[in-house]
Formats: C-alpha cells, structure tokens, sequence
C-alpha cells in the first residue's frame, strides 16, 4: 500500500522549520491559550506528531491559524491540521480541514495534496459489504476527484489503485443484494442488481459471478434465450472460469437447443 510513503514524502516538504524549537510541556499546557510566537507554536505542534500524538498535534496546529490567521505558517498549519485529524483517524475532521485549506487557497501548489487527503480519509472509513455503502460512493467520488484534476501526479496514481478496490467493494455490495434478492424468490430486482454489476463493474472480479446469475434469473423468470445469451456472453469473456463452467451445465439442463436472443 503506497498511502504512507506519499503521505510522508509531501509532508516533509511542509514541516520544514526555520526558527529555533521551543521547549514542550504536558498536553494541557501545550493548548492552554497562550501568546506564542509562529514558529514557536507550530513547532511545538511538529514535535507532538513526531512523537506520535497527532490530535494534540492537530490542535496546536489550528492554534496557529487561530493565533497567526495572516502568517504563511497559518496556510501550512492548515494543511498539518488536516493531516494530524488524519493520523489520528479522525477522518471527518480530516476531511473538514482539507476542505477549508481549499476553500482558502484552491490554487494553492499543494491543493493536490488536500485533494488527495480527503480522498484517503473517505477511503479509510469503508465499511464491509454488510453495510451501507455511502462512504464508500464517497471515495470513489474523492478519488475520481484526485485523478481528474491531477492526473500526472504521483496521488493520482495512487488514486487509481484504490478506485479498482472501490469499485470492486462496491460491486460486492450489489451482488450481496441481488443473492438476497434471488434467495427471497425476488428475481427481477435480482436481475437488475446482477445487471449494474455487469454494466458499471465489468472490470472488476465479480463480473463472472454476475453474469452467472443473470443466467440462473433468467431461467428463473422463463427467459431461456436471455439465459443462454448471458452464458455466451460469459463462455466469450471468461472461457476458463468456474462461473461460466456452472452456467454451460445450468443451461444443457434447462435450456438445450434454445438460440441466444
């Protein structure tokens, strides 16, 4: 998983310090409201993430935009705010400081980067296919996001690996409910949950399966010319696969000699 190397590789492009580092105390004083000078500050926050406390980190950091709202360390604090929620899998957080850095600066030269962590932060709160899937459309929209608008850069890249994982978790959740449909004796809404699988899905590892149980639908509803129709289309796309094995005997048993519509 190439999440933290590119997560690590922009960070240290940000966390670069240029004044002297000032000495830390326990959590509650390093938060208490105290006049502090920018860099200062913000390297106090730098020192709890290095020491593996990122929502004290990500607090100092949001004290520096609230202390300094017009320094340039207010505009990189933003970003580290929204990185620290991150590494503290506080997702929404995350997610909210990532937007406001964008709303503040959509030109910014690290906007990719903002991009890119409210993408992994919808990403990290997907569920298992039992449940609803809205995060998961979520990621899929931030990381289609993240590829369309930086489509060179290294996010991107990453991007694209995980939308063929979302992608497939998401086909996942329609062929879980078209079974449930097809176990209810539900064939046409089966039918049709198979159907998206096939047609918005096709490249992922469900596809066979789908195919499969548009087959066993149609036969199901007394179309065995769409039956064998689907079979072809599976023998044609997956000659070797066990889906189109199961479909070629389910067919020569209850639809023998019937043409493809």
């Amino acid at each position: 998983m190439t999440t933290k190397p590119i997560l690590a590789a922009a960070l240290a492009g940000a966390t670069l310090l240029t004044g002297a580092c000032a000495s830390t105390g326990g959590g509650e004083q390093d938060t208490a409201y105290v006049a502090r000078d920018v860099e200062s500050l913000y390297s106090v926050a730098k020192q709890r993430l290095d020491r593996g406390q990122p929502t004290l980190a990500a607090a100092l950091f949001d004290e520096v935009e609230r202390q300094h709202p017009y320094s340039p360390w207010a505009r990189r604090a933003q970003l580290m705010s929204a990185f620290s929620y991150y590494a503290g899998a506080d997702y929404n957080k995350s997610i909210q400081s990532a937007q406001r850095f964008l709303t503040i600066h959509p030109g910014n030269k690290d906007a990719p980067y903002a991009y890119y962590l409210i993408a992994l932060s919808y990403y990290e709160q997907i569920s298992d296919v039992q449940r609803d899937q809205k995060i998961t459309e979520q990621a899929r929209t931030a990381l289609t996001e993240v590829n369309r608008r930086f489509p060179q850069s290294e996010y991107a890249a990453d991007a694209r690996l995980k939308l063929d994982l979302v992608e497939d978790h998401l086909a996942g959740k329609e062929m879980e409910i078209g079974r449930y449909y097809q176990r209810s004796g539900r064939w046409i809404a089966a039918q049709m949950r198979f159907q998206n699988v096939v047609d918005t899905f096709q490249t992922t590892s469900h596809a066979p399966e789908a195919l499969y149980r548009l087959t066993e639908s149609s036969l199901a509803l007394g179309i065995p010319e769409e039956a064998v129709k689907y079979a072809a289309v599976l023998g044609s796309n997956y000659p070797g696969n066990e889906w189109y094995d199961r479909a070629y005997e389910l067919v020569q048993d209850h639809a023998a000699g019937v043409t493809a519509s």
